[in-house]
């Protein structure tokens, strides 16, 4: 167990502090530089995937979880295997390809099942903090913005249904370079966008491997690891590790 204590400086020009009692690597530190811009990921970051299949468990029952997980695995692994292909195709069609997949896997063949799965990827319930975080972060007068895998559509759509659209700068899809998350043409987006170079960009991912990358891309990184994932064994590496955006460092004032 490492106990740290660092700064962190804001626009402001206020320092915060931040401890943490959490496991992690003592070689791994966070420059106190100015902070101009916080970038969230979206699925499973500020938006709870697993929402999905919840808005149809009366028809899946006990298979529920298991396509939840199923679903995710091929979802993610049809981005990185397009990606290496050259063959991309946007995020809608890869979340429809993972999804029959997942229900040829489960035996599950009702098209009105499908149908609904499908629709429910564009209404999924944010976690229950994120509303509440982002509204702080903004009175900081920290930029904030989404860079995610997810189509323009489908992120207007979640977060239209979320009501947090006037809590963002920028919503940014991987489709504005053609590849996904986790090439450095996604993460340059962001720099390119809002204009903030990669040090002075915090970066929030719940999915280790989406960490990693953007660590190595030169931003400063909180990796939000809701899920109890292991550290990967990748470039890069966090500058933090939460368990809930509540728990991000420009929040702690203590």
């Amino acid at each position: 167990m490492i106990r740290d204590e660092r700064t962190l400086s804001v626009p402001d020009g206020s320092r915060l502090l931040w401890r943490s009692g959490k496991h992690r690597c003592a070689a791994c530190t966070l420059n106190a530089v100015q902070v101009l811009a916080c970038v969230f990921d979206a699925y499973g970051t500020l938006f709870d995937y697993a929402s999905a299949a919840a808005q149809s468990s009366a028809s899946l029952g006990a298979s529920a979880d298991r396509l939840t997980r199923l679903w995710r695995e091929k979802q993610l692994q049809y981005t990185w295997l397009r990606s290496l292909q050259g063959r991309h195709a946007d995020f809608r069609q890869v979340t429809a390809d993972a999804l029959d997949y997942t229900l040829a896997s489960l035996e599950l063949g009702d098209p009105a099942l499908r149908e609904s799965l499908m629709d429910s990827y564009l209404t999924l319930d944010p976690f229950p903090e994120v509303p509440g975080v982002l509204e702080r972060i903004r009175k900081m007068g920290i930029r904030t913005a989404i860079l995610s895998n997810g189509s323009p559509a489908m992120l207007r759509a979640a977060v239209s249904h979320a009501r947090i659209e006037s809590f963002f700068d920028a919503v940014l899809s991987v489709e504005e370079v053609g590849v996904y998350k986790p090439h450095p043409k996604v993460y340059q987006l962001a720099v390119d966008r809002l204009g903030v170079e990669s040090a002075r960009i915090a970066f929030v991912s719940s999915n280790g491997w989406d960490a990693w990358a953007a660590s190595a891309f030169g931003m400063q990184v909180v990796w939000c690891n809701r899920y109890r994932q292991q550290p990967e064994r990748l470039p890069g590496h966090p500058d933090y590790e939460i368990r809930s955006l509540t728990e991000l460092p420009f929040l702690d004032r203590s």
